[in-house]
């Protein structure tokens, strides 16, 4: 049984990667209803939580059928993300998660994310700047180290852990990768054998497949896997990988229905949080991950990325729905 804090996330849990204008409250309820075990906000900018940015604290909002949630915080002052710790702290998630992970150049620019990888003391010392500010649990996500020269993750996961660390989610490349290349969980696999290291290890990249999924678990030993990318326009994942688990063998994917079913009900979850006119304008971005492989689709596509109405969009659902369910077998 996997436990961060008194949390109890089962055997082996299926995370939901925290992602920047992707991981938010209309996308992680799909998520959820769909088999994550543990979800996580986007990543919220200490600094903008203290200057009270509008932005910012909208990325708090939380709901009750998401949990366990946690909140993902970053930066590269102590004071400022102990700060931030407080606020996140009484807005009441399940834990407080420390972003040491993102390789996107302005976060690496200011010292944060990814960026801290290269001070292991910074790194240790914000930790434990969060640990100290409040009594939830505490997680990292990171990445292997800065580049194939300094992977030092090992180092890490010992000192994250002796400061208080409840978990910690790895990602299997280097900064200097970015999301290139091939994730390398040799190394995720070396922390989980380590003796001295006792909380849950999780590892993340490139797991798209039931059958990675099962691999990886495998082969590497870890406690549970997160995934990012791959659920994007396919939140069907966690519970694929959950009945290949189970049962050795595969869901049949998706029917057209379905695909329709699920991008109609994020877009009005999207529009209650958002109001009409952002919820709409946000949703475009997802499209194209929900109706993949769908032929000769551009007509549809181009409809949807550029109506301004809800009713608009729900006359294009219904019309792919009439023409794709005769065409494509479910």
């Amino acid at each position: 049984m996997v436990k961060i804090g008194n949390i109890n996330l089962g055997d082996f849990p299926l995370l939901l990667a925290p992602m920047e204008d992707v991981s938010d409250p209309p996308f992680r309820a799909l998520c959820k209803k769909h088999g994550a075990d543990l979800m996580f906000t986007e990543f919220i900018s200490s600094e903008g939580l203290i200057r009270d940015a509008i932005k910012s604290k909208k990325k708090l909002d939380i709901f009750n059928y998401e949990r366990p949630i946690g909140i993902q915080i970053f930066g590269g002052d102590e004071e400022a993300m102990a700060m931030a710790t407080e606020i996140v702290d009484a807005t009441g998630p399940d834990l407080v998660d420390i972003n040491f992970g993102c390789p996107v150049k302005k976060v690496v620019c200011k010292g944060a994310g990814a960026g801290v990888l290269k001070d292991v003391n910074l790194m240790v010392r914000l930790t434990q700047a969060v640990v100290k500010s409040t009594k939830l649990p505490v997680t990292v996500k990171t990445r292997l180290g800065w580049d194939e020269r300094s992977i030092n993750i090992l180092e890490v996961a010992e000192k994250l852990q002796d400061v208080g660390v409840s978990a910690l989610s790895i990602h299997g490349r280097t900064r200097a990768q970015m999301y290139k290349g091939d994730a390398d969980w040799t190394f995720i696999a070396k922390v989980k054998e380590n003796p001295r290291i006792t909380i849950p290890i999780f590892g993340n990249g490139d797991i798209d497949s039931p059958e990675k999924a099962l691999e990886y678990r495998n082969k590497f030993g870890v406690d549970g896997i997160m995934i990012g990318r791959a659920a994007i326009g396919n939140p069907w994942i966690f519970n694929q990988i959950k009945h290949y688990f189970a049962t050795g063998k595969l869901l049949p994917n998706p029917s057209v229905k379905e695909k329709v079913e699920a991008a109609r009900e994020h877009l009005h979850y999207s529009i209650r949080w958002k109001g009409e006119k952002q919820g709409l304008l946000e949703m475009r971005m997802h499209y194209a991950n929900y109706f993949k492989g769908l032929p000769n689709f551009k007509e549809y596509r181009t409809r949807l990325v550029t109506c301004n109405d809800l009713e608009g969009v729900e006359e294009t659902f219904d019309d792919i729905l009439n023409l794709y369910q005769q065409e494509v077998p479910a």
